[in-house]
């Protein structure tokens, strides 16, 4: 016969929360060791070499995946406290964030495109709205009854995201003098192809391959390009804004810590935003793949841990009343 703690060991679940949140936080460390020991191109004018912008995709893929199961599984779970539609709306964020990524590497790193906008932004659209109901949903279950210096706090940083947001708007690219253009770079480095007759870009050696479709579909969305670009700016703001207040309402209550791990991925996911738009108009020749763009894989680890404190804090506090109503049997 097993002794009672070989019974209590092997009734455990196999995913117990430490061990999830310990997943997390190691997904997150190994991604940010990849991105800062191979984020930096091997030489100045090189690109970043594809295995790495697979590697980086995989990373962030995996994350938010994992990150939708978790949320969907608060939502299946009866007794969650902050709300089942809570955690449904997060979850469909999350699953969306992963299929706009999986379209988005196909765009660039399988057909060799570089869109200005993808089938993956409708995706990554339904991604910001979905989060912005479910912080919307998770707000108005409390009541913000904030003291002067929390409004004062959430002015300034809605006040600091609006500026911000607004400067990266209005801010023209930045125009990369000729001499320093990949196609001058190019004909100074290969003489041989003659006065007046200029070497291809790089972006020539890795052709398109994407099928007539594609190419009709990326041309399609090229024009709207402008619009998608302002509607994450505005959104991003919006997430920010209600993260705050989240981080205010729930600030030392009961379930403070799962809600503080969601506001600190919204302000992950607004920082890695902001800088990829800051970069885009301000970086010449700006290649993704940079340092900043891990707080990404960031932001979906910590929904990730958000959802896992929330589902177990919730099931120990019904376990615990079960155990209280069940002593008479």
């Amino acid at each position: 016969m097993r002794t009672t703690s070989e019974k209590l060991t092997s009734s455990q679940p196999l995913f117990t929360a430490q061990t999830l949140v310990i997943t997390g936080i190691a997904w997150a460390v190994l991604a940010l060791l990849f991105f800062l020991l191979f984020s930096v191109p091997e030489a100045p004018g090189m690109g970043r070499p594809l295995w790495y912008s697979i590697g980086t995709l995989i990373f962030e893929l995996v994350a938010f995946l994992g990150a939708a199961i978790l949320c969907f599984r608060n939502w299946r779970a009866p007794q969650i406290v902050s709300g089942r539609n809570v955690w449904l709306a997060i979850g469909i964020g999350m699953l969306c964030y992963f299929l706009g990524g999986v379209l988005f590497g196909l765009w660039e790193l399988y057909w060799n495109l570089a869109p200005d906008v993808s089938l993956g932004d409708f995706f990554y659209a339904i991604t910001y709205i979905a989060l912005t109901v479910g912080m919307v949903l998770a707000v108005s279950g409390r009541k913000l009854n904030l003291e002067i210096w929390q409004w004062a706090v959430l002015g300034a940083i809605a006040l600091a995201g609006i500026a911000l947001a607004y400067w990266l708007a209005v801010a023209e690219p930045i125009e990369v003098p000729e001499a320093a253009s990949p196609q001058a770079i190019e004909q100074v480095a290969s003489p041989a192809t003659g006065s007046g007759t200029q070497a291809p870009a790089p972006a020539s050696s890795t052709p398109q391959t994407a099928p007539a479709f594609i190419v009709a579909i990326d041309q399609a969305l090229t024009p709207v390009a402008y619009y998608v670009n302002l509607f994450y700016v505005i959104m991003d703001v919006l997430l920010l804004i209600l993260a705050t207040a989240l981080l205010l309402a729930f600030w030392g209550g009961r379930f403070s810590q799962s809600w503080r791990m969601i506001a600190a991925a919204t302000f992950s996911l607004y920082i890695a935003d902001m800088w990829f738009k800051y970069a885009d108009v301000r970086v010449a020749n700006y290649e993704s793949g940079s340092l900043l763009e891990v707080f990404w894989i960031f932001s979906a680890v910590l929904f990730a841990i958000g959802a896992v404190l929330e589902y177990d804090i919730s099931t120990r506090s019904r376990s615990r009343g079960r155990r209280r109503g069940g002593s008479s049997d």
